[in-house]
């Protein structure tokens, strides 16, 4: 997919403020319910979005024609849409975009017409195969519902494309391309076959339990989910009165250039593009009061990623937690989920634990929040997003003084 403003381009510009945030996840329907599930280890056990009813939001006949990963899409979309209180008077809509990622998109139709096909023939497979299995079906709703005319664009750079979409996003906001934008990602592939193929490479956990960074981790859960913010210009948003949950600060983009699916055992690729988002954000790391690490428990990824944030920052110089203890890892849309979380630990002032973490890994030298939540020091947030590919992703959200 095609992105009008490069990821990895500074953050310069206008601010990019934070109006509107949204989730469904495997806590449940809404932003506030995905906070309160990380704080207290509420979840469901199959990471399936609990109480998602797709007729909430659409038609039956629209339901039958636009696959579950651009629905849950749609969904985190337009609670962020209604959370911002914009109206129409306040959005020109040919400055009014849409950037939302997804790692694999609609799996889910394709694999089941793959059924339709060799049970039922050629003529009984839906002539909607291409707009329900097409990656940027999920953008291409939420621009329709609203009709915003502005970008309308898919990042799909697997775990970590839910990062990138808000870095693109937020740099059409800085950039003056746009004044308001809704960035995101979703993921829904809990078919068959996207187990088979994860399970056969050893990605899933055995136990089925997320443990990021225990000793005895053993892959990651499978999730389904979604998580929107939308971003404004922060002049335009002090004008009509806009809550601002906080900004933009900056963001980054690298490639570890290595492996399809293994990250760089040293780290490397994660530590530049973690630095070059403080760089970005014209921060130092000492005023990052918090870290939301990628943190997927499988055994390689974790470590990886200790070892850049160590790297960076020292051992321990940072509060650390990862989501995935409670929401599963949702492939594409876990940045997006993650970035939220972010937005309400800042506003709550706390730090959720990591759940499922019962014995850190003594090789994890980091400082990583477990058993009860913790006072945020300093209201700047670090969330990162590694995906196959080597694909590293950073977003740097916070409150300026």
């Amino acid at each position: 997919m095609i992105i009008g403003v490069n990821a990895g381009t500074p953050l310069r510009g206008r601010r990019v403020a934070i109006v509107g945030i949204g989730a469904v996840s495997a806590c449940g329907i809404g932003a506030q319910t995905l906070f309160d599930g990380l704080m207290s280890g509420s979840f469901s056990e199959d990471r399936r979005i609990p109480g998602f009813d797709p007729q909430d939001y659409f038609g039956p006949k629209e339901v039958r024609r636009i696959d579950r990963f651009a629905q849950v899409s749609f969904a985190a979309a337009m609670e962020a849409y209604e959370d911002s209180n914009l109206s129409e008077r306040d959005v020109d809509v040919e400055r009014a975009g849409v950037i939302f990622g997804t790692g694999i998109g609609g799996m889910t139709t394709l694999t089941a017409q793959q059924m339709v096909l060799v049970e039922k023939g050629a003529n009984r497979v839906t002539p909607f195969l291409a707009p329900m299995m097409m990656p940027n079906a999920g953008a291409a709703q939420i621009a329709m519902r609203l009709g915003w005319q502005g970008p309308a664009e898919t990042v799909t750079t697997a775990c970590a494309a839910g990062t990138h979409s808000l870095a693109s996003a937020a740099r059409l906001v800085a950039t003056g391309r746009v004044d308001v934008v809704i960035g995101g990602g979703g993921e829904s592939v809990m078919d068959p076959v996207t187990y088979a193929g994860f399970g056969n490479m050893t990605a899933l956990s055995s136990s089925g339990v997320s443990r990021p960074f225990d000793v005895n981790r053993d892959g990651f859960v499978l999730s389904e989910g979604a998580g929107a913010l939308v971003l404004e210009d922060m002049d335009h948003a002090m004008a009509r009165g806009a809550k601002i949950y906080g900004e933009i600060l900056g963001a980054a983009s690298t490639a570890d250039a290595f492996h399809i699916t293994a990250p760089r055992a040293d780290g490397a690729g994660a530590r530049r593009c973690m630095e070059l988002a403080l760089e970005d954000a014209a921060i130092t790391k000492e005023e990052v009061g918090h870290i939301n690490a990628h943190g997927t428990s499988t055994p390689l990824n974790d470590q990886a990623e200790a070892i850049a944030i160590t790297a960076l920052f020292g051992q321990g110089t940072v509060p650390v937690t990862s989501a995935k203890g409670v929401t599963g890892h949702s492939l594409g849309g876990a940045g997006a989920i993650e970035a939220v979380a972010s937005v309400l630990t800042i506003e709550s002032g706390l730090i959720p634990p990591t759940i499922g973490l019962e014995t850190l890994d003594p090789d994890i030298t980091l400082d990583v929040v477990q058993g009860e939540a913790r006072k945020l020091e300093q209201p700047i947030i670090l969330s990162n997003s590694f995906g196959f590919g080597g694909h590293n992703g950073c977003v740097v959200i916070g409150k300026r003084a």
